[in-house]
C-alpha cells in the first residue's frame, strides 16, 4: 500500500513542500558521493597506478602523494556518509518537529482534520524512505569502490566508517537518528535545544556501540558483528518511534 493511500494527499504535499530543501540536499549528497566514488575508482585509480608503476623500485617515497590523495578521498566520502546521522538527528529534532511545534504549524494541521498520528506518520515516512533509498544506492557502490583497488587504500574493516558503510548499519543509524530527533523535538518543542540534545543522544549511542565491536575482526566475523549492531540500532529506532507516537497521543488526547 502506498503512502498516498494511507495519508491525505494534501498532507503529503505539505510535508514535501516544507522539507523539500532538506530532501534535495540529501539527494545531492548521496548522488554526489556515489559520483565521486565512481570517478575515483574508474578514472583516478588508473592515474595513481600509472604514477606508482613509473616509480623506480628503490624504496623511495615516489608516488606516495598520489596514493595518499586517492586513499584519503575515498575515506572522507565514507566518513561523511557514516556521520550523516548527526545531520539527520539535528534536522529531525530542529526543523522536522521542534520548529513546527514552536511555530504552531503542527496544531494548525491538527485543527484542519489531520490527526496527530497521521501528521507524525507523514513527517516520518518521507524522510525514512529517503534514507532507505540513499542507503540502497550508496552501500553497493561504496562496497565496490572500496574493494576495487585495495592496494591503494590504507583503511580496513575495523575503521568505524568502513564497518558501517559496508551494509545496512549505516542506514540503521540514519533511521535511528530520525526517530531520536523526532522524540526529542516532541519532548522539548523548541528547535535549538532539540537539535543539540538529538545530536548528543545519537553520539552517545554510537560511541557505546562502537566500543563493543569485536577487535580484532577476522573477515568471517564481520557480518555477524555488523548485523548484530544493525539490529540493536533498529530496535532502538523502533522503541524511540513508539515512544514518540505515545507521547504525541498523550499530549493531544
Amino acid at each position: 500500500m502506498s503512502t498516498a493511500t494511507v495519508l491525505p494527499r494534501g498532507l503529503v504535499r505539505t510535508v514535501l513542500r516544507l522539507h523539500r530543501t532538506a530532501l534535495i540536499v540529501w539527494a545531492v549528497f548521496v548522488l554526489g558521493s556515489v559520483g565521486c566514488l565512481v570517478w575515483l575508482t574508474e578514472v583516478t585509480a588508473a592515474s595513481v597506478q600509472q604514477t606508482l608503476d613509473a616509480c623506480p623500485g628503490n624504496g623511495s617515497l615516489c608516488g606516495i602523494g598520489a596514493w595518499h590523495s586517492y586513499s584519503e578521498s575515498v575515506s572522507w566520502i565514507s566518513t561523511f556518509m557514516y556521520y550523516s546521522y548527526w545531520a539527520v538527528a539535528a534536522w529531525a529534532g530542529g526543523a522536522l518537529i521542534g520548529r513546527e511545534l514552536e511555530s504552531g504549524t503542527a496544531r494548525l494541521a491538527w485543527s484542519q482534520g489531520v490527526s496527530p498520528a497521521r501528521w507524525l506518520t507523514a513527517k516520518l515516512a518521507l524522510p525514512a524512505l529517503a534514507l532507505l533509498l540513499g542507503g540502497a544506492v550508496f552501500v553497493p557502490v561504496y562496497r565496490w569502490a572500496w574493494s576495487a583497488h585495495r592496494e591503494l587504500m590504507g583503511d580496513h574493516l575495523l575503521f568505524n566508517d568502513v564497518f558501517a558503510d559496508h551494509g545496512p548499519l549505516v542506514v540503521a543509524y540514519g533511521l535511528c537518528a530520525l526517530a531520536v530527533g523526532t522524540l526529542t523535538g516532541l519532548l522539548l518543542g523548541r528547535p535549538l535545544p532539540a537539535l543539540a540534545v538529538s545530536v548528543a543522544a545519537m553520539t552517545l549511542l554510537n560511541r557505546a556501540l562502537e566500543q563493543r565491536r569485536p577487535d580484532p575482526l577476522p573477515a568471517s566475523a564481520f557480518w555477524p558483528a555488523h548485523l548484530t549492531e544493525a539490529a540493536l540500532v533498529l530496535t532502538a529506532a523502533a522503541l524511540t518511534t513508539t515512544a514518540a507516537f505515545r507521547l504525541l497521543h498523550h499530549r493531544t488526547a
